[in-house]
């Protein structure tokens, strides 16, 4: 019959496993951003990343109109719904045929 400690493999690999779980939900946590009446908000960054264009091409899509934004103090931020809603006005289907 094994002794099960602190120095136990089996307990090692546990703690192990307990640490990266932690890492992985803290991770999460950090990446994940709140939803506001189940309405995901992007930052300038993050749109920008999604559309996969420059934030000099985000600023020049809000002074013309093509995609609308909120502005609180300086900070823009995208509703994901409207720009599900832009990919889908500009979608063009017989490029894909």
């Amino acid at each position: 019959m094994e002794l099960i400690n602190g120095n136990s493999e089996i307990i090692k690999d546990f703690f192990q496993s307990m640490e990266r779980m932690l890492e992985g939900i803290g991770k999460l946590a950090k990446e994940s951003k709140p939803h506001l009446n189940g309405e995901k908000f992007l930052s300038n960054r993050a749109a920008s990343k999604y559309l996969k264009v420059s934030i000099r091409t985000l600023q020049e899509w809000r002074d013309t109109g093509v995609i609308p934004y909120i502005q609180i103090k300086g900070k823009i931020i995208y509703r994901e719904s409207d720009i599900e809603q832009l990919l889908q006005t500009y979608y063009n289907k017989e490029q894909q045929e």
